[in-house]
C-alpha cells in the first residue's frame, strides 16, 4: 500500500521539483539586477538626509527648506505614478525601466549644481518624477513571471532592499562627505550626489540590454519553459474571477481604495522606522553618532532577514491575511512598548528590532494581494494607484510626527497613533479581503 502511495506521489514531487527550478532560474536572472536597481533608487531617495549635515551649512538652507524640499520629492513621485506605470503597461518593461533610471541617475547627480532653494526644489520634485512609476512597475513586471503563490517570496526580497540601502547609506555617504570635501573644489555633498547618482545612469544602460518585457520575449529560456511561464501566469489571472480587468473597473473598485488606505498606514510605521530609528536610539541612551550608526544595522539587518523567512512561510502556507494581520497588529504593539521607556538598552533595541520585523515583513505579503484583484489595465493603474496614494503618507508622517516631537517633547503620541493605524491596517484586511481569496 505504502509503495503505491509512494509511486502516485512520485509524478507530482518531480513536477514540484521541475517547477522550483524553472522559477528559480527565473529569480536568478531578474531578480539580482532589479534588486540591485531598488537598491541604489532607494539610496538615491535618501541621501538627502545624509547630505543635509553638510549642505544646509554650505548653502545656508533653514530646516523649512529642506523639510519642503522633503515633500517635493514626494509630490512629484504620487502626481507621475499612475501614468509611469501605464506607460509600463503598453510600451513593456525594458523601455520603461531604462528611461526611469538614466532620468533619476541624471537628477540625482544633478544635485550637486543645487546653490539656489529654487535650483533644490526643482530637482527634488523632478527626481519624484522621474522615480515616479520604479515600485509598483516592479510589482507589476513580477506578475509577468510569477503566480501569486510564488510572489510574497520575491517581493520579499525587494523590501530587504530598502533595509539594506539605509545600511549602506549611513556608510558610504558618511565616508564620501568626510573624505571627499575639497578634491577638485567640489563639497563632500556634492561627490555624494555624483557617486551615488552615477550607478542609476550606468543600470539604466544595462537595463536596455538585459531585460525583457515578458517570459515570450527570454532567449534564456526554451520554448517549453516558455509556455510553461505564461500559461500558469494565465491561468492564475483566469482563476482569480474576483478582480478587475480595465483601469476604469478598478477606478471603480472599493477595494482599491481600501488596499490604498492599508498601504497608507503601512508605509506611515515603516517610513517612521526609516527616517526616525537614529533618534529613536540616540533617545534609549546613546549618543555617539558612530555608535548610532553601527545600533542602527541590527533592527534593519533583522528586518531584513526576518521579512524574507515570514514571506516564504506565507507562501508555502498560500495564505496572506492571517499572517498580515500578525505583522501588523504585532508590530503596532511592539511600537506602543517604546514608550514605556525602559532603563534597559538591550531591552529597548531588541523591541524596536522586533518592530522593525513586523512592520517590514507586513510589506511583501500586502503586495501579493492586489495583484490576485487587479488584472490588465487594472493591474498596471491600480497598483500605481494603491502606491501612489498610499506614498503620501512620505508627505504627511514625517511632518506630523515633527509637529509632534516638537510640541510634545516625545514621540510617545506619534506611536499610539502609528499603532491605531497598523492595527487598523491588520483588521481592514482581514474583513475586506474574502478569505477563500487565492493570495488569502
Amino acid at each position: 500500500m505504502s509503495q503505491s502511495l509512494a509511486r502516485a506521489l512520485e509524478p507530482s514531487s518531480s513536477t514540484a521539483a521541475h517547477d522550483d527550478l524553472l522559477y528559480r532560474k527565473v529569480s536568478l536572472r531578474i531578480v539580482p539586477f532589479l534588486f540591485l536597481c531598488y537598491v541604489v533608487s532607494f539610496l538615491d531617495r535618501i541621501n538627502i538626509g545624509f547630505a543635509q549635515l553638510q549642505m544646509k551649512h554650505d548653502l545656508g538652507f533653514s530646516d523649512a527648506m529642506y523639510g519642503l524640499g522633503a515633500a517635493v520629492f514626494y509630490i512629484g513621485y504620487v502626481l507621475f505614478e499612475v501614468p509611469s506605470n501605464l506607460l509600463l503597461s503598453r510600451f513593456g518593461a525594458r523601455r520603461t525601466f531604462t528611461r526611469i533610471m538614466l532620468l533619476w541617475g541624471v537628477a540625482s547627480v544633478g544635485m550637486m549644481m543645487v546653490s539656489t532653494p529654487a535650483h533644490f526644489y526643482l530637482l527634488r520634485f523632478m527626481l519624484g518624477v522621474f522615480e515616479a512609476g520604479f515600485f509598483p512597475g516592479i510589482v507589476l513586471y513580477l506578475t509577468y513571471w510569477y503566480p501569486a503563490r510564488r510572489r510574497a517570496a520575491v517581493l520579499s526580497v525587494f523590501f530587504a532592499g530598502v533595509a539594506v540601502a539605509g545600511v549602506l547609506g549611513g556608510l558610504v555617504s558618511g565616508w564620501i562627505m568626510r573624505d571627499m570635501g575639497g578634491v577638485l573644489g567640489l563639497y563632500g555633498w556634492q561627490w555624494m550626489f555624483v557617486i551615488e547618482g552615477a550607478p542609476a545612469v550606468v543600470l539604466g544602460l544595462v537595463a536596455a540590454f538585459y531585460l525583457v518585457d515578458g517570459p515570450q520575449h527570454a532567449k534564456w529560456l526554451t520554448a517549453a519553459e516558455k509556455a510553461q511561464l505564461i500559461a500558469e501566469r494565465d491561468e492564475d489571472r483566469t482563476a482569480s474571477s474576483h478582480s478587475s480587468h480595465s483601469f476604469v473597473q478598478a477606478l471603480r473598485n472599493p477595494r482599491v481604495y481600501l488596499f490604498a488606505f492599508i498601504y497608507f498606514s503601512l508605509t506611515c510605521a515603516s517610513l517612521t522606522l526609516s527616517f526616525w530609528m537614529p533618534l529613536m536610539i540616540r533617545d534609549f541612551g546613546i549618543r555617539d553618532v558612530l555608535a548610532i550608526s553601527l545600533y542602527s544595522v541590527i533592527p534593519n539587518a533583522i528586518g531584513a532577514v526576518g521579512l524574507v523567512l515570514i514571506a516564504r512561510h506565507s507562501d508555502r502556507r498560500a495564505e496572506r491575511r492571517r499572517h498580515f494581520a500578525v505583522c501588523t497588529i504585532g508590530g503596532g504593539i511592539a511600537l506602543s512598548l517604546l514608550t514605556l521607556h525602559l532603563s534597559s538598552f538591550p531591552a529597548m533595541l531588541a523591541i524596536l528590532s522586533l518592530a522593525t520585523l513586523l512592520i517590514f515583513s507586513a510589506l511583501p505579503i500586502f503586495w501579493t494581494v492586489p495583484s490576485s484583484y487587479l488584472s490588465g489595465a487594472a493591474a498596471a493603474g491600480g497598483i500605481a494607484l494603491i502606491s501612489s496614494i498610499g506614498i503620501t503618507s512620505g508627505i504627511v508622517s514625517p511632518w506630523a510626527i515633527g509637529q509632534i516631537k516638537m510640541h510634545t517633547g516625545s514621540m510617545d503620541s506619534a506611536l499610539y497613533i502609528l499603532t491605531a493605524l497598523l492595527f487598523a491596517s491588520g483588521v481592514a484586511l482581514l474583513i475586506g479581503v474574502p478569505k477563500e481569496s487565492k493570495s488569502a
